[in-house]
């Protein structure tokens, strides 16, 4: 009888352990969330600095218009938009933003490559080399602007990125934990960044360990 109690309470002993161990990492995970929240930008703070580029990335509301915008103001020479579905060419874009073609479609590219915000990076500096340019607006919504911008920065680590967010009317970001709709957004957002700081760390140790 000694053999199975002493076998059970060794069980236990391991359970236990798993459980504090699972719930410290809840904990950390849970702290690191309050944090990644309090990160996201709540209000606008516009640079009157110039760009050479404006760059939207497409998937949500606001996003397009304010690059549009944007360039009309004059803040960077041309607007990349990156993300863009086959079969949408600039006029499209323009009429969907009720812009003016004749005064603006000179001056926007479209990117088709990009289906995430890893490719979106991927696509913009690539068209930034191929342009020479050295710096860009980064248009997108608030609550992804943290994760942009660890995408572009890694992909991009030279280049000037002046961060430019919009703020979805859905996106309830003032006590963001009693809103069921927004709580997940921003999680979601959270485990995403996770894995791109992950990602990018893993990258560097690669590099560091083949230099």
């Amino acid at each position: 009888m000694v053999g199975p109690y002493r076998r059970q309470r060794a069980r236990r002993r391991r359970h236990r352990y798993v459980i504090f161990l699972l719930g410290i990492a809840f904990a950390a995970w849970l702290g690191g969330l309050f944090v990644f929240a309090a990160e996201i930008p709540k209000s606008l703070k516009v640079s009157t600095e110039e760009t050479d580029a404006i760059v939207v990335l497409t998937g949500g509301t606001l996003r397009l218009e304010q690059g549009l915008a944007l360039l009309a103001q004059g803040f960077a020479k041309k607007l990349f938009v990156s993300g863009v579905h086959r079969g949408v060419d600039v006029q499209q874009l323009l009429k969907l933003s009720r812009q003016s073609p004749k005064a603006l479609d000179c001056c926007i590219t479209l990117g088709y490559s990009a289906d995430h915000t890893t490719g979106n990076a991927s696509e913009t500096a690539e068209w930034m080399r191929e342009q020479g340019y050295r710096s860009l607006r980064l248009v997108t919504a608030s609550y992804h602007m943290p994760r942009s911008l660890a995408e572009f920065r890694q992909a991009m680590p030279t280049e000037t990125i002046l961060p430019h967010p919009v703020f979805p009317t859905h996106v309830k970001l003032d006590n963001w934990w009693w809103w069921p709709g927004t709580a997940a957004l921003i999680a979601g957002e959270y485990n995403k960044y996770l894995v791109a700081v992950v990602r990018h760390w893993g990258e560097a140790l690669m590099r560091r360990a083949g230099a």
